[in-house]
């Protein structure tokens, strides 16, 4: 499979009208040209944006490059690069190139975005009726609530063991010999899905070992472990208080076994505390993007602030 996947979409596109969050960016006769570069810890996302200051934003090409053993300046380079040739434009037709993630990946940035702010107004592009963001990394995880504009509200994170994380399961599939792209479906097949008692990353990685010697079915095991993943994100979003919409990003929304085991948490969650009002967990195509996303079109928004007060900041020249 290659390393790089770059869509083209000239249908992610929103109107001021589509858009919640264009509410609070006054209207403007200038279009932007943004990139958004999320530098994460398994992958780097690129996506180009053209909007008016983030409002009416337009996806014109993205890219995800996993990282796997090379240097992530390069990586972060390659992505951009390939980004911007499917798009058709180059470094000097940028009005602001964002980072989010590991901002010091992106040498050639002009700022930076927290991940929470830029993942939630990623997912309030992608999906307008978004209330809360399930955001699951290579590295932790974390439920965000947010309102109608994208604004965080709240959020809660997975605490440092890695149990919670995509980084989790790619270390169990690899220790299985399967391929990190067919988890999602091997978990899918699973008819008796083992328990994993364990919430340490180290202890539930003995278990499986166990599971191994014991004869237990690959399917049933990788289930085992996404349904135990999935109740800690569920007490995350209970945390939170989310209600609604739930948009599923990061890596591992990819991962179609991954989100049927949040969905029966979440629904086993909600049954517990007697809950009437179910959360609508959602993903998009480009669910994965939404960092990526909202960093582009936060820095089409911050081009504008620097305009009127009569300044700019040149593209590429972040220390």
């Amino acid at each position: 499979m290659s390393n790089l996947t770059v869509t083209t979409s000239g249908s992610a596109e929103r109107s001021v009208a589509d858009d919640p969050a264009a509410a609070v960016v006054d209207s403007t006769d200038r279009v932007h040209l943004t990139a958004g570069i999320d530098a994460g810890s398994g992958a780097v996302k690129v996506a180009i944006m053209r909007s008016r200051a983030g409002a009416a934003g337009e996806l014109l090409a993205s890219s995800a490059w996993r990282i796997r053993r090379r240097h992530i300046h390069e990586v972060a380079a390659d992505a951009f690069t390939n980004a911007c040739a499917a798009a058709g434009v180059s470094l000097a037709d940028f009005d602001y190139i964002a980072s989010t993630g590991d901002g010091d990946a992106v040498r050639f940035r002009t700022g930076h975005f927290y991940g929470m702010t830029t993942h939630a107004r990623g997912a309030v592009f992608l999906e307008p009726e978004t209330r809360a963001v399930l955001d699951i990394g290579a590295l932790h995880a974390r439920a965000i609530l947010i309102d109608y504009r994208g604004k965080v509200l709240g959020h809660r994170m997975t605490s440092q063991c890695a149990s919670g994380s995509g980084q989790f399961v790619e270390n169990i599939a690899r220790y299985l010999g399967v391929s990190l792209e067919d988890v999602g479906d091997l978990a899918m097949a699973s008819t008796d899905p083992e328990k994993v008692s364990s919430i340490c990353a180290v202890l539930a990685e003995t278990d499986v070992i166990n599971m191994v010697s014991r004869g237990i079915a690959t399917s049933d095991i990788l289930d085992g472990i996404h349904r135990s993943i999935a109740g800690r994100l569920a007490r995350l979003l209970r945390a939170v208080n989310a209600d609604g919409v739930v948009l599923v990003t990061g890596g591992m929304a990819q991962n179609k076994g991954m989100i049927r085991a949040i969905e029966e948490s979440v629904e086993v969650s909600l049954k517990r505390r007697k809950k009437v009002a179910a959360l609508d967990i959602r993903l998009h195509d480009n669910s994965q993007m939404a960092g990526a996303i909202g960093a582009a079109l936060l820095g089409a928004w911050r081009t504008q602030q620097l305009e009127r007060m009569g300044r700019h900041e040149l593209v590429g020249t972040a220390a």
